[in-house]
């Protein structure tokens, strides 16, 4: 503990969205987690009217809490947390506590690096909520014990806190040579990757364990994986295949080198249900409520291709490959995983089909 009282949390790596609201920004190209975000709405409302017990937390709850971790800037958190408090609202009516509605305060976090002038600024004029900044990884503690009533997360754990080392080592077994996810790779490419995100989720299970209140509710919402269906088969695995062909071929022609390719690897999982469950069992804080896997690219107008799957990459990767490979190569790079997306359309197409958004409801004991 420091002298503050509060717990040391380390530095993790921050991959910020694109900010602003121009032509390749997160703000106009997050189609694809809004879809996300209304395919697990039904689930979310479902929960709160047979699962929340507001007068579990207080006999006359004055302020009820959400968090939303991950929140980039927008405008999709603004749609999930007006879903969030909707539902609890019909839940406070259901329980004869019409006269008495708390007040509702949205937190909204994301790493310090992220985009916060222009999330707020896009702010609902007529939201029915109090709304606050809280910057920070959500690997570590980021609110006080007990204090959090429903917690929301969309398309952000899927985020390692960092790369895991052996992937750059050229004397491990999992070194990654000439890929830069473990889609397509060797096993031990992809166990480093599982061993990293299950070390994420043992600190985020733990400190969420902290700062929810008993009776509280939390809902996790990231790309998944059938269990045993290889990662290559759904869209974000196809997208960081072709996106890797893209930058071989940079590199085979000059423009970069293999061992900048070499270097490089998306710190960026997607868990199994059975992986998930038996985290959040070996944590104990929570009893699950749902686990389930849907596929919301099936929802998807088939226009959903080409163009606007580049534009969505761009918008969420940018970052992370300009900090590796200068931002001098990003036009050409996306415009070669275009010409790729087109090449490989049917692997694309039938890749959406495939179930590929986890959806975890947990409550905590």
């Amino acid at each position: 503990m420091s002298s503050s009282g509060k717990e040391e949390v380390a530095v993790m790596e921050s991959y910020p969205m694109n900010g602003g609201d121009g032509t390749f920004s997160y703000n106009k190209n997050s189609n694809f987690q809004r879809v996300a975000t209304n395919v697990a709405r039904e689930t979310i409302n479902e929960v709160i009217a047979e699962k929340l017990d507001i007068k579990q937390f207080s006999p006359a709850l004055t302020t009820f809490q959400i968090a939303d971790l991950g929140c980039s800037v927008g405008p999709n958190t603004f749609l999930a947390v007006q879903n969030i408090i909707e539902a609890v609202r019909r839940k406070c009516e259901s329980q004869g506590l019409s006269s008495q509605l708390p007040d509702f305060q949205v937190l909204f976090n994301d790493h310090a690096s992220n985009d916060f002038n222009t999330l707020f600024a896009s702010l609902p004029s007529d939201r029915p909520y109090y709304a606050a900044g809280v910057p920070g990884s959500f690997h570590g503690r980021l609110f006080p014990k007990a204090s959090l009533h429903f917690v929301h997360s969309s398309y952000a754990l899927q985020w390692l806190c960092k790369v895991p080392k052996e992937l750059v080592d050229p004397n491990s077994p999992a070194f990654n040579r000439g890929r830069v996810h473990y889609t397509s790779a060797p096993r031990e490419v992809s166990d480093a990757y599982t061993s990293q995100f299950a070390k994420d989720m043992v600190t985020f299970l733990h400190a969420r364990g902290e700062e929810i209140a008993s009776g509280g509710i939390m809902v996790l919402v990231m790309p998944g994986i059938a269990n045993g269906i290889p990662y290559s088969r759904v869209p974000s695995g196809v997208m960081f295949d072709l996106l890797g062909f893209s930058l071989m071929d940079m590199a085979k022609e000059g423009i970069i080198s293999e061992a900048q390719v070499d270097s490089f690897n998306l710190p960026v999982y997607a868990p199994s249900p059975d992986e998930m469950t038996a985290l959040v069992e070996s944590n104990g804080c929570f009893s699950i409520e749902r686990m389930d896997l849907a596929a919301p690219g099936s929802k998807i107008d088939v226009s959903f291709g080409g163009h606007a799957c580049m534009l969505h990459l761009r918008a969420g990767m940018e970052g992370i490959i300009s900090k590796h490979f200068g931002s001098d190569i990003i036009d050409d790079l996306f415009d070669r995983f275009l010409g790729k997306t087109n090449e490989f359309s049917d692997r694309l197409n039938s890749a959406y089909r495939q179930g590929s958004q986890l959806v975890a409801i947990l409550k905590r004991k």
